[in-house]
């Protein structure tokens, strides 16, 4: 799997769509966001390429120890307004 940094003009449709017939990539946006972009042929052989991509497993297992949701009473404790 590859990452692309979008800047203006760096990569047409066209183009990311034939990179990702190769070889899923992720884009990622001037903001900081991040899309998977793969191409859906074989549902089930998606599955499995999914599963062996080391990388991908990688940043979802980060993703998923991230915390998503704080309380107000954290939120202020972290602000150190309690």
């Amino acid at each position: 799997m590859r990452t692309i940094e979008l800047t203006s003009g760096s990569l047409n449709l066209e183009d990311a769509l034939d990179l990702a017939s190769h070889d899923n990539i992720i884009l990622k946006a001037t903001d900081g966001r991040e899309f998977v972009l793969a191409e859906m042929d074989n549902f089930d052989r998606e599955i499995e390429l999914t599963r062996k991509d080391q990388e991908l497993m990688n940043l979802l297992d980060q993703r998923s120890k991230e915390r998503g949701v704080l309380t107000i009473r954290q939120a202020r404790q972290q602000l150190g307004l309690l």
